[in-house]
């Protein structure tokens, strides 16, 4: 695994987010920012960019290139079951959100630290209802091998996401809780039938904002939250009126 700050022999169509990484702010993703006092609870996603075979012809960008690594979470979790979101969860003592990151997505799906290459991170972001700071750590999946369902109390499916589908207005949607909270989403999966949503979708969505992705989409296409992601979902008082403040690592 190579130095964050280097990245120098990562493909070409990985360099915008490449820059956005040492660019974005805190503010760009999210309006919370941790406390002084607040002393949260710790914790890291792994974000996964990783090649998709294309046409010979297709242009060299990241839309036609590259794809997202995703999780669904199990549709028996007692919290958030059925949630699409990135590998990740607590940090155990001492580790760095890189570590911690690398070690959930090994735990979860399989996936060997020492095929990503880490090429920086995005700035902590706050979930003030669980009191959770949560890290996204990006990475490149440079020397690809399999990935699985190793913890099948914890993963329902793993999604390859084309990062051309997550840009394709006909697949965006914003996503209505029973609360009244309304946010960014995202139809996936071979039927487009799987709803990402939460703090996943909002820090995709916000991400592709900063770098001026993705082009115009019906903001009126709101879609309600299926009954099986409901099941011990928090009460309308804990949630927090964020796209990016409803995540499974409140566990």
């Amino acid at each position: 695994m190579s130095d964050p700050a280097v990245g120098s022999a990562l493909p070409t169509w990985l360099s915008p987010v490449v820059a956005a990484a040492s660019t974005i702010t805190v503010h760009e993703l999210t309006r919370f920012m941790p406390p002084d006092d607040s002393d949260p609870r710790r914790g890291a996603v792994l974000m996964v960019f990783a090649d998709r075979e294309a046409d010979p012809t297709t242009p060299d960008d990241l839309a036609h290139r590259g794809e997202l690594l995703l999780t669904e979470r199990a549709h028996h979790m007692r919290s958030h079951p059925g949630q699409v979101s990135f590998p990740g969860g607590s940090l155990d003592a001492g580790e760095t959100p890189v570590e911690g990151a690398l070690r959930e997505a090994h735990e979860e799906i399989g996936l060997e630290p020492s095929e990503v290459e880490v090429f920086g991170e995005l700035p902590e972001l706050w979930l003030p209802p669980s009191n959770f700071a949560v890290t996204p750590v990006l990475g490149y999946w440079r020397d690809r091998g399999e990935v699985r369902i190793a913890s099948p109390d914890e993963v329902h499916e793993i999604h390859h996401v084309a990062i051309a589908e997550l840009l394709d207005p006909d697949n965006r949607i914003n996503v209505r809780h029973p609360s009244g909270w309304t946010g960014p989403g995202f139809l996936i999966g071979p039927g487009r039938d799987v709803i990402l949503w939460g703090f996943t979708a909002g820090i995709i969505a916000r991400l592709f904002s900063y770098l001026g992705w993705g082009e115009d989409w019906d903001r009126a296409r709101v879609r309600d939250l299926p009954d099986h992601m409901l099941q011990g979902e928090p009460r309308q008082t804990d949630l927090a009126p964020d796209p990016a403040q409803n995540t499974k690592l409140e566990e």
